[in-house]
């Protein structure tokens, strides 16, 4: 039996999947998100180390035994000389080469698409797309919420944010948004905003993303400042697909398979409006996502297992 290992390290927790050549799932376990880059390429072995031991021992294998593994790192490939500290920590465990590192945008892909030519775009607490095609790879996005993170839990409630002290000081008129906002976030005084999103939150982009169901359940109601804010979250996303097909050369009659995941696309109400209009886009047909990011590690090692 030969056996495939790949991690998914999200931003919320990691994940190893083992399977086998059949791609039958073999053995799951989930640990707390690695620190990646904050604290060093030691942490980083540490959670490894202790997945790969977790998923091995269930079948009773040793490293040397994985034919291959993928490793999902957010933020590969983003800091040329991070990336490449990345890189050498599995090495550290597994004792072997047989493996290779990527974004995890690849896990999310590979999942969703269960590994064929199509483009899935994330929306969590970030934002970011990855496609293939004929060949052609792109990335679109993923440039943090500085300079990007467009349609992203995180760009929806910072948005919400923006129109609560709109709201608050008379420059537009109050609407359920609002006191949605102001109830969510448990303030006495609208000013105290202020002090719990930048100075106790630290301006935190997990806690200010939990604000994006509350700007999409006042848009359902059809809030007159939720609504736009939405509409145009679901516009930006669509966007990547856009420049997704013109990065990947789908000409005109060519026809690209679009997969949408990530927390913001589990709202019944952004799903709709994505599906509405993705349709604008002639070159992208929407699918369902077929597996997780978790699996999509796993056919990550699959494939790259074929490509030694």
């Amino acid at each position: 039996m030969h056996l495939y290992l790949g991690m998914d390290g999200g931003g919320t927790k990691t994940a190893f999947v083992l399977i086998d050549e059949r791609r039958r799932m073999l053995a799951s376990c989930r640990r707390p998100s690695g620190p990646w880059f904050e604290e060093g390429t030691a942490a980083v072995r540490e959670n490894i180390a202790a997945g790969v031991e977790a998923v091995l021992g269930e079948v009773g294998a040793a490293p040397g035994d994985l034919d291959h593994a993928f490793f999902g790192f957010p933020g590969h490939g983003e800091d040329s000389a991070r990336s490449a500290a990345l890189e050498q920590a599995p090495f550290e465990v597994l004792g072997h080469h047989r493996y290779h590192c990527g974004n995890d945008m690849l896990s999310g892909w590979a999942g969703a698409l269960d590994g064929a030519d199509g483009i899935n775009v994330v929306a969590g607490t970030g934002s970011i797309a990855y496609g293939e095609y004929r060949g052609r790879s792109c990335r679109i996005g993923g440039w943090s919420e500085v300079m990007g993170d467009e349609g992203s839990a995180y760009w929806i409630g910072a948005r919400g944010l923006r129109a609560f002290a709109r709201m608050a000081d008379g420059r537009c008129p109050r609407t359920s948004l609002y006191m949605r906002v102001r109830d969510h976030l448990g303030v006495i005084s609208d000013l105290d905003v202020i002090g719990l999103v930048m100075t106790r939150w630290e301006g935190d982009r997990a806690r200010i993303a939990a604000l994006a169901p509350v700007v999409v359940a006042c848009a359902e109601q059809g809030d007159p400042e939720a609504s736009p804010i939405v509409e145009d979250a679901v516009e930006e996303l669509v966007r990547h697909v856009s420049a997704g097909a013109d990065a990947l050369e789908v000409d005109g009659d060519g026809v690209i398979p679009v997969t949408g995941t990530g927390g913001v696309f589990s709202s019944s109400h952004v799903l709709q409006l994505w599906k509405q209009s993705l349709a604008s886009e002639r070159r992208a047909r929407w699918t369902p996502s077929r597996h997780g990011p978790e699996f999509g590690s796993a056919l990550c090692a699959l494939r790259g297992a074929s490509a030694v």
